[in-house]
């Protein structure tokens, strides 16, 4: 059986938001790594750090995935927004870590102090890649079919 267009399009959203969650811990590891590494630390502070950092790993996959997950679930004229706005929200996964840990803020420019103005770290995701080349790939899919359903509705419309 062939599947409709509207059945892809919600497939590959599923196949996107668990590459998103799958890559979640990994990019928040990242994001913490590139300002302090573990093994600069003491034993006690390193496993406490490793601690927090899964911990916020396991609570952006909920919040960042549960977000992602509902807004692809959804028919494509019933989404608010796209998936990329809820991944740059995950940024705050690794700043609240950044800035318990007393790590000064980096300086950015005018306009990403506009555009994220709680993104102290600059870690903000520019594109579906920041989260690894799979990511990416679902995500180039994603919009593609996302843009074959929009066309063919104006179209008949």
């Amino acid at each position: 059986m062939v599947e409709s267009d509207d059945d892809l399009f919600h497939r590959y959203g599923s196949d996107l938001a668990s590459a998103v969650e799958a890559a979640l811990p990994s990019w928040v590891r990242a994001s913490v790594e590139r300002y302090v590494s573990p093994g600069l630390l003491d034993n006690e502070a390193s496993a406490t750090l490793n601690a927090r950092i899964e911990e916020a790993g396991k609570a952006a996959v909920a919040d960042i995935g549960g977000r992602l997950r509902d807004l692809l679930a959804r028919d494509l004229d019933d989404q608010w927004t796209n998936p990329l706005s809820i991944l740059r929200a995950a940024s705050a996964y690794p700043t609240g870590i950044l800035s318990g840990l007393g790590v000064a803020p980096v300086d950015r420019d005018r306009d990403a102090r506009r555009l994220h103005p709680d993104d102290l770290f600059d870690l903000t995701p520019g594109s579906f890649a920041d989260f690894g080349p799979e990511v990416h790939e679902l995500g180039i899919t994603w919009g593609a079919a996302k843009a074959h359903i929009h066309l063919q509705r104006r179209r008949r419309a």
